[in-house]
């Protein structure tokens, strides 16, 4: 699963990068070494321009949990934070979502944990690895966004009558990755972005084969602080080596 990432890029990098114009200029995330779930995070979107219909690409926020439309509460979105590419297309929380809502999330990598057994007078932990593509690159990995309205604001017009939230696809790791978990997330190669983002595009077997391992496979794994283990800790010392292992 993806659990938690990294996204230090900001609004215009991204925008520049994916040839992208930002949904509203005035949003702004600060660099997140610690991304969970819940949280706003970027995305890159193609859909209709509200004024000319035609289909543009804008960078945007979303909410990090998909809220499928027709969920009764928001908190449905923390426990959906991956769709599973094996069967997005089928799963009723997912399919719509596949078939017209595809975008993209940028990531510089993400994190993954390993259960480290107890050994003689010492507990048991969990040792966080940070996973990211060797060349340094953006990692745009393969999502899906919803919209949800909240039935308890009485109008549509209200902005907070409306959430946009999004979810990771994931698959079973392999390369790498799969040296540390079973899972791992899956990311859209820069030649496939259009064909991804395409909403006109809703064949299930052609956008799964646009599906691919972040970086072709091609990445870097490495032991990080345990201070990434909590939510509240945030910053580039994420990324420093672990410490000791802990004692008693």
């Amino acid at each position: 699963m993806c659990g938690r990432y990294v996204s230090t890029r900001g609004q215009q990098d991204l925008a520049d990068l994916f040839q992208a114009t930002p949904w509203d200029p005035r949003e702004s995330l600060a660099p997140n070494w610690n991304v969970a779930p819940t949280n706003n995070v970027w995305a890159v979107l193609d859909g209709p321009d509200p004024e000319t219909g035609e289909v543009v690409r804008r960078l945007r926020t979303l909410r990090w949990g998909l809220v499928p439309s027709w969920a009764k509460s928001l908190a449905t979105g923390a426990k959906m934070i991956n769709a599973r590419a094996e069967t997005v297309a089928e799963r009723p929380a997912y399919r719509r979502a596949f078939a017209k809502r595809r975008c993209l999330l940028p990531a510089d990598g993400y994190y993954e944990w390993v259960p480290v057994p107890a050994a003689e007078g010492k507990k048991p932990y969990k040792e966080p690895y940070f996973i990211s593509p060797r060349d340094g690159q953006v990692m745009a990995m393969a999502g899906l966004y919803e919209f949800w309205r909240d039935s308890t604001v009485p109008k549509d017009d209200d902005p907070s009558a409306w959430v946009a939230s999004c979810t990771v696809l994931t698959t079973d790791a392999s390369d790498d990755a799969g040296r540390i978990h079973s899972r791992m997330p899956l990311a859209i190669a820069p030649d496939d972005w259009d064909s991804w983002l395409d909403p006109a595009h809703e064949n299930p077997g052609e956008l799964r084969d646009l599906l691919a391992a972040p970086a072709a496979g091609h990445l870097d794994v490495k032991a990080v602080s345990r201070s990434v283990n909590s939510v509240r800790n945030n910053g580039p010392q994420l990324l420093d080596p672990p410490e000791p292992s802990p004692g008693t």
